[in-house]
């Protein structure tokens, strides 16, 4: 088993707002998780600790309930670790806020038989199958969304969790049930990544290439590799910049099974 992960913030003057990790239980298999803590608009949010601090909190919950709790689903560990973050601020925050701390979620979990997996928002899932044909499991809901929409602080705040609009992991538990799931068996699966958007951009915002030549980027150069190929063409001042963000955080893991 051959495990690789990196993670850049998008800029040296605020803290990284990503959070990956990757285990190998004592009981065997594996676990994958990767966030994308939302970065807030200017202004009040209601909570005094900040994305940062959510997405360590959020992550490492999910990271040791995927490893310790098989009897558990991939959806039922989100919603557990979703309201223990939650209650570790619920005395000191505004949880009601719409813009209460939140996270985009990639969890991978395989063991002998099977590969699970969960996506929430819009960070991406890549499957290799053995035969070399990459799937992209991803969770579009954002971008179904009109750009100019988006543009609007108020119209995409109204959008945040809402019916008809797009969802992640923040302090209600019940979102879980609107992630993208799955179970693949696991003589099916060659290797697995877990991209945020700011790593996913190679493919979904430059059209470096397709999935497939991302993974191939991954196993060669690994997930820094990954990371560098994106910010060189982030400066490259001929292409027009990124949306939203010229730079944003990227994370990228990469795992053989």
């Amino acid at each position: 088993m051959r495990i690789d992960l990196a993670s850049a913030p998008g800029s040296e003057e605020r803290p990284n707002e990503d959070w990956v990790s990757a285990a190998i239980p004592a009981s065997g298999g594996g676990v994958l998780v990767a966030l994308d803590g939302v970065t807030p608009p200017k202004g009040e949010d209601g909570c005094v600790h900040g994305v940062p601090w959510f997405a360590t909190r959020l992550g490492g919950r999910l990271t040791e309930l995927s490893g310790s709790r098989r009897d558990m689903t991939l959806d039922r560990i989100l919603a557990e670790a979703v309201h223990a973050t939650a209650e570790a601020h619920r005395d000191t925050c505004d949880l009601s806020h719409v813009r209460t701390p939140q996270a985009t979620v990639v969890m991978v979990r395989w063991d002998e038989a099977h590969v699970e997996h969960l996506v929430l928002s819009d960070s991406v899932l890549l499957l290799q199958a053995p035969g070399g044909e990459v799937t992209a499991v991803l969770d579009d809901r954002l971008d179904r969304l009109p750009r100019e929409v988006l543009r609007s602080v108020a119209a995409t705040d109204a959008l945040r969790n809402a019916e008809g609009g797009f969802f992640t992991a923040a302090a209600d538990p019940a979102v879980a049930a609107r992630a993208v799931t799955g179970r693949t068996p696991r003589g099916q699966v060659r290797a697995v990544a877990a991209l945020t958007d700011g790593a996913s951009r190679w493919t979904d915002t430059f059209g470096e290439g397709d999935w497939t030549e991302c993974l191939a980027v991954l196993r060669k150069e690994g997930a820094q590799g990954l990371i560098g190929r994106v910010r060189a063409l982030e400066c490259d001042p001929a292409r027009p910049p990124a949306r939203y963000k010229r730079h944003d955080d990227a994370s990228a893991v990469y795992a053989e099974l």
